[in-house]
């Protein structure tokens, strides 16, 4: 996650501590539930049930899977909404440039089954999880097959999607609140695909393909890396992880059913700027894979192209770019159209080489972890309760860092800067000061001390929003290894670098060995989010990544510890506790963002009205532009819809041809006066036909006296492209 300025946030939380909303809380609890729940089964519980589906086989161990994949709208309101990723509050939405989507995939043995999902947001925050995993308990058909354990969420960290959806205060701070409008868009929306997943299932093979990817991303972190051991960098010819990982999934009788890879990369190739939700160069991969396969988002049924992340900690795509622009044209913005076409034809290279096929069990293992206190045997000690560093306030130098940063990059607590800047000492003084009022355990030495190097700046795992709320940010933290025939994919809750994914996927492959598993993938920012994952070396750097691995030096040996006693569940056949189930905090929450009061247009207009016509004609290769005047975009998402269709004429009917989630059109609103809304379509129609086309837009308006929301549509007058 890149903090454009990290001061605007010390800013609110000091405000809203100030307001009240903060209260002190004694102790550093985040609350859980000890419910003591059953160890997940291995012989006779339901996940047992793979072939329940009447006419569906696989063979357990074999060759031979249940295979599925389904895709969802979970894009989020499109106007007056700040955006999740950059931590500018003011980068607020305007727009869709291309909607989001949630990728699933199920697959299963004559056993057990796995469900994996890359969805196109930001984080998955563990709220999220929670709640997609309650809808799964509620379906008495999903709870057969699915729940916490064998379901993985995945997110993309696109930063160009509607933020608030967390529950926890830190990541909701930029963005003014708690949105349920958006959380439960996107717990619909990857509900809603899993479903479809499941309902598509089907015997199949998986084809597995790994290559090198080359240009596509560098290390902005390098001297955090470099602090790695010399041997084990040596090991490795580059300083980021290059390989891509791809899986191909094929019914028996010859369906293609989707793909899914990782590669490692940030999806932050348009910046802070941009005001248009974008699933940004990872959902434009997919978008262009999807399109060569005819794909059709509105279908229950259809082609998925998963470009799920993986090892992206310390991974931009800007390196050689400069700073990310907010343009949204290959022609305009140089990252990404690099980081889209050279992940789009790998995988399409990969996708059509692959041969190998998977074989071997479906199996999985999942458990809770607390991590302030998780004992860590290589280390001697604990885990810490979270903290984040002063470099947080920094920001990466690659990826739109902060104007002002509180502190530098690299300042640790033998830092000149951290101990002797007066103006910034003074500062970290007041901060710590009003901290250590509110919260104790703040300046407690033993606080301080286990976080090593890194001197606090914001003590999230002490922080409380209320007396017997949670902290500031989630504390217990879900862990999760699902095995698919000879691939693991580890699940990892957090943004993790290089060579930490390095560490982790050797760790579980030692462990998994011996059940036949040779390829291991990071399916990066899992489950939850708890900010960066360094390693230790790169962790005294206190560079930007290490200052935001939340809890202490020894967290990447915590999560070694426990992956490798999740494989060793998985080997023997053992159990795992399911360990302290954290709580639900959404009805703890609050939302102070601005919502739609009414709207209203000229006396003379109706909602749908044509204030710009577009030309008689146009060369091929011009922007169509029709404004309109409108409601306000959140009044209805248009989920699984469309705020504008471009219409061809054919055959004396209209045809829609392309619509708000294809990249060559841009649907934008904005505020005129007090409750007017002005919506501006363009279509770029350097890929069109030539012939007569119009441009429809549909939306919703609010009544200001009775409240109800009504439907609406414009339409322009028709046009040529030459």
């Amino acid at each position: 996650m890149s903090m454009h300025t990290m001061t605007a946030r010390i800013h609110r939380i000091l405000f809203l501590l100030l307001w009240g909303c903060i209260a002190c809380g004694p102790g550093c609890s985040d609350s859980a539930r000890n419910d003591e729940a059953p160890s997940e089964g291995t012989s006779s519980n339901r996940y047992n049930q793979g072939n329940l589906v009447s006419g569906i086989t696989a063979q357990a161990g074999g060759s031979v899977f249940l295979i599925g994949s389904g895709i969802y709208d979970i894009t989020g309101p499109a106007g007056e909404l700040p955006m999740m990723g950059y931590a500018v509050s003011d980068q607020k939405t305007a727009g869709i440039h291309m909607r989001l989507r949630s990728r699933a995939f199920v697959i299963g043995d004559g056993t057990k089954r796995v469900v994996f999902v890359s969805a196109d947001l930001g984080q998955l925050f563990q709220m999220v999880k929670v709640k997609v995993s309650e809808k799964i308990a509620a379906n008495a058909e999903l709870a057969r097959y699915y729940d916490t354990k064998n379901v993985l969420l995945s997110a993309t960290h696109t930063h160009s999607g509607p933020g608030g959806y967390s529950g926890y205060f830190l990541y909701d701070a930029t963005i003014n609140g708690f949105v349920k409008q958006n959380f439960n868009a996107i717990v619909d929306g990857i509900y809603q695909s899993i479903l479809r997943a499941h309902h598509n299932v089907k015997p199949g093979k998986i084809l597995v393909n790994e290559g090198t990817l080359e240009g596509c991303g560098g290390n902005r972190a390098v001297e955090a890396y470099n602090n790695n051991p010399a041997a084990e960098r040596a090991r490795y010819e580059s300083i980021t992880d290059k390989t891509m990982t791809l899986l191909k999934l094929v019914g028996l009788d010859g369906e293609e059913i989707g793909m899914v890879n990782w590669y490692a990369v940030h999806p932050d190739s348009i910046g802070p700027e941009n005001k248009l939700i974008s699933s940004d160069n990872k959902g434009w991969a997919s978008y262009l894979f999807e399109k060569d396969k005819g794909t059709d988002y509105l279908a229950s049924k259809t082609f998925v192209a998963a470009f799920a992340q993986s090892n992206a900690g310390d991974v931009t795509p800007n390196i050689g770019f400069g700073l990310a622009p907010p343009d949204l044209t290959f022609e305009k913005n140089k990252s990404l159209e690099n980081a889209v076409l050279k992940q789009y034809s790998k995988a399409k290279e990969l996708y059509n080489g692959a041969t190998r096929e998977l074989t071997g069990s479906v199996d999985f293992r999942h458990e809770w972890v607390d991590m302030r206190t998780l004992y860590v045997a290589s280390a001697g000690t604990t885990t810490c309760a979270a903290g984040m560093g002063a470099s947080f306030s920094a920001g990466s130098p690659y990826d739109n860092p902060s104007p002002v940063p509180l502190f530098p990059n690299g300042t640790t607590v033998d830092s000149v800067r951290w101990s002797e800047d007066a103006g910034k000492a003074a500062l970290s003084g007041f901060l710590g000061g009003i901290f250590a009022f509110a919260w104790p355990a703040t300046n407690n030495a033993a606080y301080k001390a286990c976080h090593a190097e890194k001197p606090v700046l914001i003590p999230t795992g002490v922080a409380h929003l209320n007396i017997n709320g949670p902290t500031m940010t989630p504390q217990i933290m879900p862990l999760q290894v699902l095995k698919i025939g000879n691939l693991a994919i580890v699940a990892v809750p957090t943004e993790v670098t290089t060579m930490a994914g390095r560490r982790l996927k050797d760790t579980v492959k030692t462990e998994l060995a011996s059940v036949g598993v040779d390829t291991a993938v990071i399916a990066g920012l899992s489950n939850s989010y708890a900010s960066y994952l360094a390693t230790r070396e790169e962790y005294a750097l206190q560079w930007y990544e290490g200052a935001c691995t939340q809890f202490g030096p020894h967290e990447l040996a915590a999560f070694q510890q426990e992956y490798a006693k999740l494989g060793k569940a998985i080997v023997s056949g053992a159990d795992v506790a399911a360990g302290p189930t954290p709580e639900d905090v959404t009805g703890l929450t609050i939302d102070l963002t601005a919502k739609v009061v009414l709207d209203d247009k000229p006396l003379d207009k109706e909602f749908g009205s044509v204030i710009t016509q577009p030309a008689a004609s146009y060369a091929r290769g011009s922007l169509v532009t029709v404004q309109y005047w409108g409601g306000h975009p959140n009044n209805d998402l248009q989920t699984q819809g469309s705020f504008l269709a471009v219409e061809k004429r054919v055959n004396g009917a209209w045809v829609a041809i392309a619509w708000d989630w294809d990249p060559e059109t841009t649907y934008r609103w904005e505020r005129s006066g007090i409750s007017y809304s002005k919506i501006t379509i363009t279509w770029d129609t350097k890929n069109a036909a030539t012939g007569t086309y119009r441009i429809r837009h549909k939306g919703h308006w609010k009544s200001g006296w009775t409240g109800k929301i009504s439907p609406y549509e414009g339409v322009s007058e028709s046009f040529t492209v030459l």
